[in-house]
């Protein structure tokens, strides 16, 4: 199996858990929201790490920046925002556009960060403890 059809079956399974994810949300179950999340994250992961692989040893591969646009930070918008990311990664995977490709899975990774980060803020206050 090539790298591509490994990345574009991660990206796939992403959307898979973004897509529980939603439905958790909608439904109000925040563990299943967060186990959720936490596999949307780790196929984001695993798909750089193969982007990393496939690009072997080009040193002129530049690390995307994230992406300024400010997007309301609303979690569900967030998660939008995220799909949105990873459906034009797959396209551009299609087209055999690896560049491009790994620029929107790098940005849905940093959003992801995002989703991540609201998740522990808001457990840190309905605990009670400082993180």
């Amino acid at each position: 199996m090539s790298f591509n059809d490994k990345i574009s079956k991660a990206l796939a399974s992403t959307l898979r858990y973004l897509d529980n994810a939603v439905s958790a949300l909608r439904k109000g179950d925040e563990n299943a929201f967060s186990n959720d999340v936490w596999y949307v994250a780790a196929e984001l992961e695993y798909a750089l790490f193969l982007f990393l692989l496939a690009f072997g040893d080009e040193r002129n591969t530049q690390r995307p920046k994230p992406n300024p646009e400010t997007i309301n930070p609303s979690t569900d918008r967030v998660i939008l925002k995220i799909r949105e990311l990873v459906e034009e990664a797959q396209n551009f995977l299609m087209k055999g556009d690896l560049s491009n490709a790994h620029k929107h899975v790098y940005l849905a990774r940093h959003y992801m960060f995002k989703v991540q980060e609201s998740l522990d803020k808001k457990k840190t206050r309905n605990t009670g403890r400082k993180g």
